[in-house]
C-alpha cells in the first residue's frame, strides 16, 4: 500500500461528515442545486467532493464500483484504508464512481424492486464543471424548474420513466455536488 494512501481522510470527521451528508441531501432534495462540499482529498481522478461523498456516504458494508480511469491501486488502496467499502461489478454496486462515459451503459446497475426500491444504485458521476444551466428540471423539490448541464438527457428520462425504480446521480466537480434523484423529470433546455 502506497504511503498516500494514508492521507486525505476528515481532519474532524464527525463534523466534517454532518456538513457533507447535509450537502449531500440538499443536493438530492433539491435536484439541479449545486453545493459546496470538502474536507477529503483521495488519489487523481477522484475530485474532492467525490472523496468527501465516499467518505461520508460508503462504509465496510457498502458495496462500491469504481469504474473507467478511477479503477486504479491508488484510489483502490485508499478506499480501503479509509472506507474500506467491497469493490464489486456493477451487477451488485450500491454506489458507483466514475466520469459518464465509464458509467455508461447504465443497464447493469441495479434499480431496486417493487418490494425494495431502495436496493438501487447512487451514481457519483465526475464532471469537468458543474452548471445551472441546460436540462429542464421539473418535480419533487424544485417550485417550478431547475436546470443543470447533465451530459445527456435520455438516460435520465428513461430512468425516471421506471419510478419508483431507477438510479439516482451526484454529480461532483472540483469541491461542488449536484443531484438528480430519479423522481425527477428531465427534459431539453
Amino acid at each position: 500500500m502506497d504511503g498516500n494512501a494514508l492521507t486525505g481522510g476528515f481532519a474532524d470527521a464527525p463534523v466534517q461528515s454532518a456538513h457533507a451528508f447535509r450537502a449531500a441531501l440538499n443536493a438530492l432534495a433539491r435536484p439541479g442545486r449545486i453545493e459546496r462540499i470538502s474536507g477529503a482529498e483521495a488519489p487523481a481522478p477522484v475530485s474532492p467532493a467525490a472523496a468527501t461523498l465516499l467518505l461520508t456516504l460508503c462504509d465496510a458494508e457498502t458495496p462500491l464500483h469504481l469504474a473507467g480511469d478511477h479503477d486504479k491501486q491508488p484510489v483502490r488502496d485508499w478506499i480501503a484504508f479509509h472506507i474500506g467499502a467491497p469493490l464489486v461489478g456493477r451487477s451488485h454496486a450500491m454506489f458507483a464512481l466514475g466520469t459518464w462515459p465509464a458509467l455508461t451503459p447504465l443497464d447493469a446497475f441495479p434499480v431496486g424492486t417493487p418490494e425494495y426500491p431502495d436496493r438501487s444504485t447512487t451514481l457519483i458521476v465526475e464532471m469537468d464543471a458543474l452548471a445551472a444551466t441546460g436540462a429542464r428540471l421539473t418535480g419533487p423539490g424544485i417550485e417550478t424548474e431547475a436546470h443543470l448541464a447533465l451530459p445527456d438527457i435520455a438516460p435520465f428520462r428513461a430512468n425516471h420513466a421506471r419510478f419508483p425504480l431507477g438510479l439516482d446521480s451526484l454529480f461532483t466537480a472540483g469541491d461542488r455536488i449536484a443531484g438528480l434523484p430519479r423522481s425527477t423529470n428531465v427534459e431539453a433546455g
